[in-house]
């Protein structure tokens, strides 16, 4: 694939998914504005910041990403994950028609959009969160579907160097995949000409069984051993059908 330089802009860069898009180093001309230069829930700071700024792509990973900080503090779940995209749609519309360009949308959304009650979801089941934290990056995917040009990225994923459990249950099943090939399939899907919503995804697996392969000495248990200490819903299966995803990954490489 003929990849052109693009100037990116990076949302929570200092966010896991955020510093590890940095570490990679695919991606040749990347801003990374700090929060008191870029702040997405102040729209005049967008604006501004776009104004000085020739930006092409952005990467949205910005976000209150914790399940019990968005249960806890849902105003704060709102304001960051729904008003804060909506923000910046906004503001890239009004850039758009200004500069008379186009700005290519990355926004990293969840698997917690779907029920995740059986699993096997694709691109087109019904999206029933199960709590605060799925409820609010719906809510900014109905801003990001204003957008013309954008990819909406379903997913979940963990760092294999940093699995900070002991113990896994094996009875949450999930298509969650490694922080480096989330990275690696940002970088394809920023630089191609797709536009929707996508899965990115691993096959099928219990927690418990993909941890393991990273950390042997990973103790299982179960999903209730998990939930009796939690003040909120938590995945059953939150497995996805990620066809559309590996089909389109085979074209891009």
């Amino acid at each position: 694939m003929n990849i052109v330089s693009k100037k990116i802009l990076l949302t929570g860069s200092h966010g896991t998914l955020g510093n590890q898009i940095i570490k990679s180093k695919l991606f040749d001309d990347l801003v990374t504005p700090s929060k008191q230069v870029l702040d997405i829930t102040q729209p005049v700071s967008i604006d501004e910041y776009l104004l000085d700024n020739d930006i092409d792509s952005v990467i949205h990973c910005a976000a209150l990403a914790r399940m019990a900080a968005c249960q806890e503090n849902p105003e704060k779940a709102i304001l960051v994950n729904v008003v804060g995209t909506s923000y910046l749609v906004r503001s890239i519309i009004e850039f758009e028609k200004r500069k008379n360009k186009k700005i290519r949308f990355i926004y990293i959304s969840t698997d917690g959009v779907y029920s995740s009650e059986k699993g096997d979801y694709s691109e087109k089941s019904a999206t029933i969160p199960y709590n605060n934290y799925g409820w609010s990056k719906l809510g900014a995917e109905c801003a990001v579907n204003m957008l013309s040009d954008y990819v909406i990225i379903r997913t979940r994923f963990f760092n294999p160097d940093n699995i900070p459990f002991e113990d896994s249950a094996d009875d949450i099943y999930t298509s969650s995949i490694p922080l480096n090939k989330l990275v690696e399939a940002i970088h394809l899907l920023v630089n191609s000409n797709y536009i929707g919503t996508i899965n990115v995804g691993d096959v099928r697996m219990s927690e418990f069984d993909r941890y393991r392969k990273y950390k042997p000495l990973i103790k299982s248990c179960k999903r209730d051993n998990i939930t009796k200490h939690l003040h909120f819903e938590i995945a059953k299966d939150a497995s996805m059908d990620c066809d559309l995803w590996h089909k389109l990954k085979k074209q891009l490489q």
